[in-house]
């Protein structure tokens, strides 16, 4: 039977992370929504173009249109054991678009991990928080300080602070996942497939207790 798992976390709370532990430990694709629509992007696909309309616009994207790029992500020969959903679903219609999807293949998600970590701690993590230039590769200068101030270890690109990682947008962007996704938990909640995660823990213990919760097969 295949597994699906959606992620749910805060912005800081570390899901990005521990989605792509769970996906190597688990042989499930990790399907990152940013990923899903960089890609599309970049090779200018038919929903690509048509998300870039409504991006130069500085209007979201509409829900049909997310959703189709998931749909045809879940489509892929890697997914036919299931996948690790990141960034996706982020409101109820879209978790419903998701049910339905998954039952056309007669799949269903199957747990919900949500890891759980207070306002201020995702703060002080966000504002903290580094990028590489060339990959993406994330660093801290608390939690996850690089060799040499400033470059990235793996490439040796250059490391910046994201705008929205600056704290009056971090703040914001902490609300408004709240307000957008915490119904989500609610869903999940009623459909008995939430699991909480304490997520103010070291990286090696969030995830043997988000392992302890997928329900792999043997």
């Amino acid at each position: 039977m295949a597994i699906y798992v959606v992620m749910l976390g805060a912005p800081g709370a570390g899901k990005g992370t521990q989605a792509q532990l769970l996906s190597q430990q688990s042989d499930l694709p990790h399907i990152s929504s940013g990923d899903i629509f960089r890609e599309n992007l970049k090779k200018k696909t038919e929903l690509g173009v048509l998300a870039s309309e409504y991006m130069n616009k500085g209007e979201l994207v509409p829900d049909d249109v997310t959703i189709a790029m998931i749909k045809e992500r879940l489509t892929r020969k890697d997914c036919q054991n299931g996948a690790v959903l990141d960034g996706f679903p982020r409101t109820v219609a879209q978790a419903k678009a998701l049910d339905d999807m998954l039952a056309e293949i007669d799949g269903k998600v199957d747990v919900v991990p949500y890891i759980k970590v207070e306002p201020e701690i995702l703060i002080e993590r966000l504002t903290g928080r580094w990028t590489c230039r060339e990959h993406g590769h994330i660093f801290h200068e608390k939690y996850n300080p690089p060799k040499e101030p400033g470059i990235c270890d793996i490439d040796g690109s250059e490391l910046y602070q994201r705008e929205d990682d600056k704290e009056e947008t971090v703040r914001n962007r902490i609300q408004v996942y709240m307000e957008q996704t915490a119904p989500l938990i609610d869903y999940y909640q009623a459909a008995g497939v939430l699991k909480m995660i304490e997520g103010d823990q070291e990286i090696d213990q969030v995830t043997k207790d988000l392992m302890a919760v997928i329900p792999l097969n043997d």
